[in-house]
């Protein structure tokens, strides 16, 4: 699936800090927890709790945070429809990697168990 360029551009830049407060309030209504949301991502980013916290504080866009994370050995799993596309057919790594941790958010907020969500 191809993303116009502007999009791209604007997705890539787009600080990760800008976007976490969304995922917290999205889990949060639907009775998970804030640990729970930076169990999924530090499992896709293999990031921990410190890194998560250092790339909030500093504002780091989305481009450099995955390029600065390992990304899960299981994280091709991940696959389904984020936003109307599917999240396997995403050409750009950057988008694909965003909407890998959307979809984690999206299953962990429909009530997925921890395990499932993580592709235990």
């Amino acid at each position: 699936m191809k993303t116009d360029e502007k999009t791209l551009a604007r997705v890539h830049r787009m600080p990760f800090s800008a976007v976490y407060p969304h995922y917290v309030t999205k889990v949060e209504k639907k009775g998970r927890t804030k640990a729970e949301l930076h169990q999924v991502i530090t499992w896709l980013t293999c990031f921990d709790d410190t890194d998560v916290e250092r790339h909030l504080k500093q504002e780091t866009p989305f481009e450099a945070f995955f390029a600065d994370a390992r990304l899960n050995s299981k994280a091709p799993l991940i696959t389904g429809v984020v936003c109307g596309v599917r999240v396997e057919d995403i050409e750009d790594p950057v988008m694909q990697k965003v909407r890998y941790l959307d979809k984690l958010v999206d299953e962990l907020a429909r009530g997925k168990s921890i395990e499932k969500v993580l592709r235990s």
